[in-house]
């Protein structure tokens, strides 16, 4: 598979596509004033405990709290000391005491929130997963810290293998690897690019974290001022470079010269084997022009995506929930109807494991494919399906095809998808999708002039309406318009203009020259 990474740097966006087989496969943007805070490491107070939730809000200095579940709970030595119990003075002032033993405490099964956190407690967090739409960020106590091989987890004894190695033996050999290396009591993740790696690159790697790791435990023990971050992630680039630019990427392309230079270094340290597979774009067309990645961006923010045959599929997402749905569309198949709409599902199968990962989609997706009568058809659907999602780095859960054709899955979701982070709710429709009719504004209309019509003495009305209800009232329902007329007795004149909302609208009774604003 031929792999490639485009950057596009600017002082106010970077964008990062990471084309397959020519392709837009991921798609990543940052922008200064909306940087991602996963991976980001905090010293935050405990705001609220919520023993029904068996979770705690914690404030990390964000518009937002973030929200820490009992599971995600771990206190460290780090945050004995700032671990307060509330106490009132005789003045009826409160202060915070210290109650706790000099030992580690992690969470065991019988442990509640209320065992583990109180009000005004100071501790160490990590951003798990970005604030989305109302919910604040996701945290954990149990940090990670991910560098180009390696994955260091200072809180858990654990040595850990990426799914995506197959070989056991090169599995077995990882596994003596990091625990000849890594310090007692320490936990590492090997990550996938890291399957051919030599023993100096892990070593280097072990180094360099176990080191970032004692310079974040120092400046969370020397915190004074609380909220405070204390470790703040690499930025989209160097994340590119760590998370996607593996021996399989051919080449990666940036078009700002200074951002090139920056990680060419960055790559000379952290991966020399790569140096030369970086370049610097000079052509005369925009970088993502030249090779169609802004018309793929933009396909990928429409709900409905054609398929080849004729078939198509639609997407809607709510914010925790996605729905696809599958249809024949214009592809009619040759004689047999069964055999159609398995055509349609299978090419809907791939289509929809590769929309899943381009736009980031999490959190439970349900989707609805074509009823199959044939056992066969629906067993052969639903192992393609788990095939097409191997290339996904997210965890993925994929239940099997209910009765009904739905497929039930979870994705997991660390960030905003692309339609929240590119668009924003209609300012017409308030992000509903949908208008009333111009006929139904134009019948509520009419009631609402009925129904007040004998309260004013006046000959005349003044109608202001959008100019699409405009010319309905004065042509497909002229007739109603004129028995309004003659019912209340008095003339409509009705005024189209273009600054009204379709759905609103003002009457004037001349009467008293009074506007009459309606919604």
């Amino acid at each position: 598979m031929s792999s490639e990474i485009l950057i596009n740097s600017t002082s106010y966006e970077v964008r990062i596509a990471l084309v397959e087989n020519g392709h837009l496969a991921e798609f990543h943007l940052q922008r200064p004033t909306e940087k991602g805070l996963v991976g980001n490491i905090y010293r935050g107070r405990v705001v609220r405990v919520l023993p029904g939730m068996q979770a705690a809000f914690v404030d990390i200095g964000l518009d937002r709290t973030g929200f820490l579940y009992v599971d995600d709970v771990y206190i460290s030595n780090v945050d004995i000391d700032a671990r307060m119990m509330k106490r009132e003075t005789p003045c009826g002032k409160l202060e915070f005491s210290s109650s706790l033993p000099d030992t580690d405490i992690n969470r065991s099964p019988g442990m509640s929130i209320e065992d583990l956190l109180a009000e005004g407690q100071v501790i160490t967090v990590q951003v798990g997963k970005d604030p989305i739409g109302t919910k604040g960020a996701r945290l954990t106590c149990h940090i990670t810290l991910p560098c180009r091989n390696l994955v260091f987890m200072p809180l858990t004894d654990h040595i850990g293998i990426s799914r995506k190695i197959q070989g056991d033996d090169s599995r077995k050999i990882l596994k003596e690897r990091i625990e000849e290396l890594r310090p007692e009591g320490t936990g590492f993740i090997v990550r996938t690019v890291a399957e051919n790696a030599t023993m100096e690159e892990l070593e280097a790697d072990m180094e360099f974290l176990l080191l970032l790791w004692d310079e974040i435990q120092d400046m969370s023990n020397k915190c004074s001022t609380v909220p405070k971050i204390i470790y703040e992630d690499l930025d989209i680039i160097f994340r590119s470079v760590r998370d996607l630019f593996t021996e399989d990427v051919r080449s990666l392309t940036l078009d700002d010269h200074a951002t090139y230079e920056k990680l060419f270094k960055f790559v000379q340290t952290f991966a020399p084997k790569l140096q030369d597979r970086i370049s610097y774009y000079q052509g005369d067309a925009p970088l993502f022009e030249s090779h169609g990645i802004d018309i793929e961006i933009s396909r990928a923010l429409e709900k409905k995506v054609w398929l080849r045959s004729g078939g198509y599929i639609i997407i809607e997402s709510t914010e925790a929930l996605s729905v696809i749905d599958v249809n024949t569309g214009r592809f009619v198949g040759k004689n047999d109807l069964e055999e159609t709409i398995f055509k349609t599902n299978m090419e809907a199968v791939k289509e929809i494991a590769y929309q899943l990962r381009l736009r980031n989609i999490g959190g439970i997706i349900i989707i609805d494919f074509i009823d199959m009568d044939d056992e066969e058809h629906r067993d052969e659907l639903f192992v393609s399906f788990k095939e097409a999602v191997k290339k996904d780095k997210s965890r993925i859960n994929i239940l099997k095809l209910s009765e009904l054709g739905l497929v039930q899955m979870t994705r997991k979701r660390n960030c905003e998808n692309l339609s929240q982070m590119m668009s924003e709710p209609c300012h017409y429709c308030a992000g509903d999708g949908m208008l009333k009719s111009r006929r139904t504004i134009c019948y509520e209309i009419f009631r609402k002039i009925s129904r007040k019509a004998r309260r004013h003495n006046s000959a005349n009305v003044t109608l202001n309406v959008h100019p699409l209800i405009a010319d309905m009232l004065l042509k497909e329902e002229e007739s109603v318009t004129n028995e309004l007329e003659n019912e209340i007795g008095k003339r409509l004149t009705i005024v189209a203009s273009k600054k009204l909302h379709i759905e609103k609208y003002e009457i004037i009774w001349n009467d008293h020259c009074l506007k009459q604003p309606h919604n």
